[in-house]
């Protein structure tokens, strides 16, 4: 079955057309400045990268430039669009209605649309990718794999804020969590490859990029995870400040004379690692880069970061009474070695020592502990693309 894999955000809509047989990517690529000019980078694989500046008012014509990439007599993979069996889409927020994949229809689209408060950012963009992609291939079954279904299983004590009920109730104030299907894709991986029993695990999953998230796997369902109503509870990031008093918010608000809509603009688009360096950058090479050269506000902003990353895991031990494994995944989790020795550093008491060698690995599946370790430590990439796939593959053979 050829899937094609759909991630649209605002302005941009990345794509992969993958083989589910095979699990092969045949074609990927990008599509960037929607709705101001257009640009389509097209890659098939073992090809060169195409780059082709096109209008793109809409993503309708930002999906219709990509199937044309896909069909083109001296580049394509395809013979026709006849080819493409199904499209899987990546969508942000579920809310509380769904807790797992579903084959779109009106239903789905209607929770999709009721969610856009919950996820302004994405969940419309996420909506455009779809009807795009239900109008350029009408009948082609289309499936919703949302970033939040994953944590759905966590208990009432986990996701719920102690806040006045009223608000659960009437507005869905509760935590969600995020990159859930990441999370998914790695702790079962990492139950796979060390050989753990599914039924009777407990996985600790560090997505660290510039998003980063962490998940308590029990028995290979989420019981809790850092992220929360929205993206910006949890750990230090990029550019989110993560967790933090709320009073802050009004401190400064009354300070600046900043309302709450600009004071949030500030915890999401100016924080975290960036400020912590002193807006040097909220790129991890960077800040090592600057760190070795004795830049104290790079080494605080990595250090914070570590810092905050171990002290969740710490919890996360607590909440499973226990952990068999620990995985690091997402771009700086698969390649910054300086935070992984950094965050292992603090989890000595759990009877883990790091593989020295291992560490300097990157972009593969490794052990980084030693294999005296109690517990196990691993490195492993994630793929959210064939998590999509996959899902779309069940979803779609089922309905038949």
């Amino acid at each position: 079955m050829n899937v094609l894999v759909v991630n649209c955000g605002s302005s941009s809509l990345k794509f992969q057309l993958i083989n589910s047989d095979t699990e092969e990517v045949s074609a990927k690529g990008l599509c960037e400045r929607i709705g101001i000019d257009g640009r389509l980078v097209y890659q098939p694989a073992g090809g060169e990268k195409e780059i082709t500046e096109a209008p793109m008012p809409t993503h309708t014509e930002a999906i219709s430039l990509v199937l044309k990439a896909l069909v083109n007599e001296k580049t394509g993979v395809l013979k026709s669009l006849d080819e493409v069996d199904a499209i899987g889409h990546r969508v942000l927020h579920g809310g509380s209605k769904i807790t797992e994949s579903r084959i779109i229809d009106d239903e789905v689209i209607a929770v999709i649309d009721e969610c856009c408060d919950l996820g302004p950012l994405h969940n419309p963009a996420n909506l455009m990718g779809i009807r795009a992609c239900m109008e350029l291939m009408p009948g082609k079954p289309n499936v919703a794999v949302f970033d939040t279904s994953f944590h759905q299983s966590m208990p009432p004590k986990a996701y719920r804020y102690a806040i006045p009920t009223e608000y659960y109730e009437k507005y869905a104030v509760r935590k969600y969590g995020f990159h859930g299907t990441s999370h998914k894709f790695v702790s079962g991986e990492a139950i796979r490859f060390l050989g753990l029993d599914k039924d009777n695990s407990k996985v600790i999953v560090a997505h660290l990029g510039n998003g980063a998230s962490i998940s308590a796997v029990l028995n290979g369902k989420c019981a809790d995870t850092s992220m929360g109503l929205t993206p910006l509870e949890g750990l230090i990031m990029g550019t989110r400040s993560g967790d933090l008093d709320p009073a802050v918010l009004e401190y400064i608000c009354n300070k600046e004379g900043l309302n709450v809509s600009q004071m949030l603009t500030i915890l999401n688009k100016k924080s975290g690692v960036m400020a912590l360096s002193n807006n040097l950058s909220s790129d991890f090479r960077d800040l090592e880069e600057a760190m070795d050269n004795g830049n104290e506000a790079a080494r605080l902003a990595i250090e914070a970061f570590s810092y905050r990353v171990a002290k969740y895991i710490g919890s996360y031990v607590a909440a499973m009474n226990g952990v068999d494994a620990i995985v690091f995944t997402g771009g700086i989790g698969e390649n910054a070695g300086v935070v992984r020795k950094t965050v292992l550093s603090y989890l000595g008491y759990l009877g883990i020592t790091m593989d020295e060698a291992a560490n300097k690995k990157r972009g593969e599946n490794f052990i980084l502990s030693t294999p005296d370790s109690k517990v196990k430590v691993a490195v492993m990439p994630t793929n959210e693309e064939l998590a999509i796939c996959r899902d779309t593959v069940e979803l779609v053979n089922a309905a038949k």
